[in-house]
């Protein structure tokens, strides 16, 4: 009903579905004369979806971000360590908006400790230009030890919706080759993706990337696994092997048909 009705995608009507298995269930609890209601709503099946695509920026097109990236202006030094942050440790964007100052460790070893889901903390070491350019963030602007690293304008923590604007803008005009010239802009889980990519591409163990990005779930972590994967059919598929016309081709009809090995075997 809401697909039609509403316009909704399958994903926002799986999404509204499962809080109501959620709430008959508490209701079959509490009040068993709601056990047939909620049995039925327990039957609604639940639609499949294409799974979303893996949007990653190639390693050329990170150089090229930060190359194009201000250096002049108010915001200028903010914004390069923001997307040098999520880059680095690959956070999602709310736990880059809940970054305090307390959280980073500015003298070696370099590292950020990370707030994530279910309540877990995750401790990611970050490169020294990542520590660099967030001390002189820090230099520049001040704060105490529980106030968030990232600030507006107006010196407020920065939030979710205020880090999509400001990567959105500085990504606005990047050539993206997994979405095309003309895409409007990226969002902050790109550079989780991007990070996730780039160090399975450099080696890095899954487990490790795993609680790198701290993914409760291995095979969240093998999607990116997948990834690369394919990359590497692609390259396959585009770099023929060599052909040698002057070799003969052993015939198609197998062993049984080749005179020079049937007379070879006859011989032993």
């Amino acid at each position: 009903m809401i697909e039609k009705t509403r316009s909704n995608q399958a994903r926002t009507r799986n999404q509204r579905l499962a809080a109501l298995r959620t709430f008959y269930r508490h209701l079959a609890v509490h009040h068993p004369e709601m056990l047939a209601e909620a049995q039925r709503v327990e039957g609604i099946p639940t639609k499949r979806v294409q799974a979303t695509r893996t949007v990653y920026l190639e390693r050329d097109e990170i150089d090229t971000l930060f190359q194009t990236l201000p250096r002049n202006g108010s915001l200028a030094l903010r914004d390069r360590a923001l997307l040098m942050f999520l880059y680095n440790t690959g956070a999602r964007v709310q736990e880059a908006a809940d970054v305090r100052l307390a959280d980073v460790d500015l003298s070696e070893p370099y590292r950020v400790r990370l707030h994530g889901k279910g309540d877990k903390w995750r401790s990611c070491p970050i490169w020294p230009e990542t520590a660099q350019l967030l001390k002189q963030l820090v230099t520049a602007e001040p704060t105490e030890k529980t106030t968030s690293v990232f600030l507006s304008q107006q010196r407020k923590p920065l939030t979710r919706f205020g880090i999509y604007k400001i990567v959105k803008r500085h990504t606005a005009s990047l050539k993206c080759s997994a979405l095309g010239e003309t895409h409007g802009g990226l969002f902050p889980h790109a550079f989780r993706h991007s990070s996730a990519v780039h160090l399975l591409k450099a080696g890095v163990e899954v487990n490790v990337i795993r609680a790198w990005l701290g993914h409760v779930s291995l095979d969240t972590t093998n999607r990116y696994a997948e990834i690369t994967l394919r990359t590497k059919q692609a390259a396959v598929a585009a770099c023929l092997p060599p052909v040698d016309a002057s070799a003969e081709c052993r015939p198609a009809a197998g062993w049984r048909k080749d005179p020079d090995l049937l007379k070879w075997l006859d011989s032993l």
